[in-house]
């Protein structure tokens, strides 16, 4: 049972609420007949006590103002069992589904302009772009798809660093991702060292998290599905730790790896697609493995692992509850509190002027 803003948690209790009535009408009050006492002198104790006789039972009549203290009385106790609630305003809780991070080759051979421009075909030309440009643009239709995710990124060439940690914020993610450039982590591929750098954020966020539900005291979170997408043009060159050794630690910690071979496979040198390794790699931590020689199969890639991973999102509306029954019990404590004080003071006056 709602009103507006107020909530009975029992409502079932306002049945009570005509029980005073029904005893008053089926249980009246006790009645009996005795013997009187005759006494000769009756007229002048009458007139002495200054009561006057009636028929029936002698019975104590409550003033008005005691009968309306007993009716409010009730009427707030009953109140009270209701368990009356307060609704605050509504709230709206998102759960995030997964972690997702995108890790990014920036090596030399990404500068390669072999693949074709989004709008080209609707132009009616053919416009090449490098093979960097053309996985911003997928990936700027990629991230769309990923609401309720958390995404982050990362880069790597001679080196991995992290380019954008973990965030829910789309718009700053691709701001970020678009500054990029080529070989501005250097020209060579350490593919091994940018997942294990991977691995290491999700263990930090696992963390985070972990401390962020003891403080909160909210045991029912679930952990993030952690989730790393690899998009590589090129053979590892000179990692401190090998993609399949990596790749056997993200399996261990529960982060599946999706591999995209980006390319022309028939590439030869330290440009060479080593398609062997990455699909070892994705294999060995629960993933998938991808080949993209062009646009078309690019977006293909990354739809075939937006199906392998599907939305998580959820967003649930509530709204906080404030029990307020305490307050009508407070309320018939003062009332009684004032009705025996004002009685005491009257009783105290009363006699005062008797003794006058």
């Amino acid at each position: 049972m709602q009103f507006n803003q107020l909530e009975l948690a029992n409502p079932y209790w306002l049945w009570m609420l005509p029980l005073p009535i029904i005893i008053y009408w089926l249980i009246p009050a006790y009645r009996t007949r005795q013997s009187a006492i005759k006494v000769p002198f009756f007229d002048v104790l009458v007139k002495a006590l200054d009561e006057y006789p009636s028929e029936g039972a002698s019975q104590l009549q409550a003033s008005y103002w005691q009968k309306a203290f007993l009716i409010m009385s009730w009427c707030l106790l009953i109140f009270a069992l209701t368990k009356p609630t307060i609704l605050g305003e509504p709230q709206t809780r998102e759960s995030l589904g997964r972690d997702v991070m995108v890790v990014v080759d920036l090596s030399g051979s990404m500068a390669e302009q072999d693949f074709v421009s989004k709008g080209s075909s609707s132009e009616g030309s053919i416009q090449k772009i490098s093979r960097l440009e053309a996985t911003k643009e997928v990936l700027a239709d990629f991230v769309k798809t990923r609401k309720g995710d958390r995404l982050g990124l990362i880069l790597f060439g001679d080196a991995a660093f992290v380019q954008t940690p973990f965030t829910a914020d789309q718009r700053v993610w691709l701001e970020l991702l678009n500054q990029t450039d080529v070989a501005m982590a250097g020209q060579s591929t350490h593919l091994g060292d940018a997942i294990g750098l991977a691995i290491k954020v999700f263990e930090q966020s696992s963390k985070e998290e972990t401390s962020s539900e003891v403080d909160t005291k909210d045991s029912n979170v679930k952990p993030r599905e952690k989730v790393a997408i690899v998009l590589t043009d090129g053979n590892d060159t000179g990692s401190y730790v090998e993609p399949i050794d990596a790749a056997k630690v993200a399996a261990a910690k529960n982060v599946r790896i999706h591999m995209i071979a980006m390319g022309d496979p028939r590439t030869v040198g330290e440009q060479a697609l080593d398609m062997n390794v990455i699909n070892r790699v994705a294999e060995a931590s629960g993933g998938k493995a991808f080949q993209a020689i062009n646009r078309d199969e690019l977006e293909q890639a990354y739809e075939a692992i937006g199906e392998l991973e599907p939305q998580l999102y959820e967003s649930t509306t509530y709204r906080p509850k404030q029990s307020i029954h305490q307050y009508p019990m407070m309320l018939i404590v003062m009332m009684y509190l004032f009705a025996f004080g004002f009685a005491t003071i009257k009783r105290h006056v009363k006699s005062g002027e008797k003794h006058v």
